[in-house]
């Protein structure tokens, strides 16, 4: 438990350490397995399926078949299928709002600008296991990725070690979603395949889901052969409130937010009351006392958490002053855990005070832009003078005749306008 008094040395003693911090061992442990699976693909992927799984697979059975998702429906309760339905409109319904449209910009003498938007071909998602399935994880993630068109989505996950198959619940909510092929592969070795392609795990063009530090490793090495969603860290919340927060919802809150490993939770208040209850209830928690809710503001903005609650009088106010959060939950009835399952925006959220300049998962970051830019002869004349002077001071003679030739009349002095740069 920490206290700390609001000021401007305040900082400092928040100790925050902004981004993803690199582990020596772990970088060298996750790179030798990165370049065993990008070398031999699939027997590298068995292999350490193998030693890391404690599960001796056969290539057939890498990916999941449909025998296999039709037995996962007869391992669930029945109403599970229409509470996903729900969720699924929830989630499709947030996202299909917020697309970015392509748009052009018609400029004189025929200039003509534009971007076109359009959806990332293949994604890869991880989806990590453990005790309890992440059904939450596949739909935050599969939902925003169809929404924007991607054509294909497959996901990996680790299999059960001792009997090699994949929870029920992660099989029906990613048939549900429409995707066809799941493997059984988790790790580091899945994050490579996915990177590099194997023989049976076509290359992707983009990774996103959470995962361990090895994963989380695996995904920062193969950022430029793929693009990834973020480099995520352990999972965090931050409350802001007042006096007339009630004690009893502001620890709840902070408490589920242990549950998950590593999770860190602040309580910024101007209330010494509510701060001294929460001191007593719950043990790892980093109170931070400030004069008024404004202050308060500042303080959240500094630490740039994941999930931001406000639980005060009036909560609508104080959002404007926000400027560094993941999501932003108002008021009594809004706790982090909606966004976690229901609410309709993704939970995969930028960590370790990364919302100062990464953003959530969404739609958009499924979708790449292309440039467009048209000039007629008449537009371009006018701006040869202008690139004349820039090409000149950069020293990019061909850049400049690149431009002239289109006002030459005879290769002859295309060819004497380079034998003219060779010679600068």
């Amino acid at each position: 438990m920490q206290t700390i008094h609001w000021d401007k040395q305040a900082p400092k003693r928040l100790n925050r350490t902004t981004g993803y911090q690199v582990d020596k061992d772990l970088f060298k442990k996750v790179n030798r397995i990165l370049q065993e699976v990008k070398t031999r693909g699939d027997q590298a992927l068995l292999r350490y399926t193998r030693q890391f799984d404690g599960l001796e697979l056969p290539l057939k059975r890498l990916l999941v078949s449909q025998g296999d998702i039709n037995r996962a429906y007869e391992k669930i309760h029945f109403e599970f299928v229409p509470l996903l339905k729900q969720v699924r409109d929830n989630v499709t319904t947030y996202y299909r709002s917020e697309l970015k449209k392509s748009f052009s910009v018609k400029g004189k003498d025929g200039i003509y600008l534009g971007k076109q938007y359009r959806p990332i071909e293949r994604v890869g998602v991880y989806i990590p296991g453990g005790t309890a399935p992440l059904v939450s994880t596949v739909y935050m993630t599969v939902i925003p990725a169809t929404v924007a068109g991607v054509k294909e989505v497959v996901i990996v996950t680790p299999p059960n070690h001792e009997t090699g198959d994949i929870d029920p619940h992660i099989l029906v909510v990613a048939d549900l979603l429409g995707v066809k092929k799941i493997y059984r592969a988790g790790g580091a070795q899945a994050i490579a395949a996915l990177a590099f392609g194997t023989r049976t795990i076509q290359k992707v063009d983009k990774i996103v889901g959470p995962g361990n530090q090895y994963v989380t490793e695996a995904k920062r090495q193969v950022y430029g052969f793929v693009d990834i969603d973020m480099v995520a860290g352990p999972s965090e919340v931050a409350i802001l409130a007042d006096l007339d927060a009630n004690p009893n919802h502001v620890t709840c809150d902070l408490l589920a937010q242990a549950e998950h490993f590593g999770g860190t939770s602040y309580l910024v208040t101007n209330s010494k009351k509510l701060a001294e209850i929460i001191r007593k209830r719950v043990d790892d928690c980093i109170i931070v006392l400030v004069k008024n809710l404004k202050e308060g503001c500042d303080a959240v903005n500094e630490i740039a958490p994941e999930h931001l609650e406000i639980i005060t009088k009036r909560p609508e106010r104080l959002l404007k002053y926000i400027t560094h959060a993941g999501a932003v939950f108002l008021g009594a009835y809004s706790p982090a855990v909606i966004g976690d399952y229901i609410a309709g925006p993704s939970h995969v959220l930028p960590t370790s005070g990364t919302a100062r300049y990464f953003s959530p998962l969404s739609a958009a970051s499924f979708v790449k832009s292309t440039q467009v830019i048209s000039y007629t002869k008449e537009a371009l004349a006018k701006v040869r003078e202008p690139i004349r002077r820039l090409t000149e001071m950069e020293g990019l003679i061909l850049h400049r005749i690149s431009i002239e030739s289109r006002f030459l009349e005879s290769s002859q002095k295309i060819e004497e306008g380079k034998d003219k740069a060779n010679v600068e």
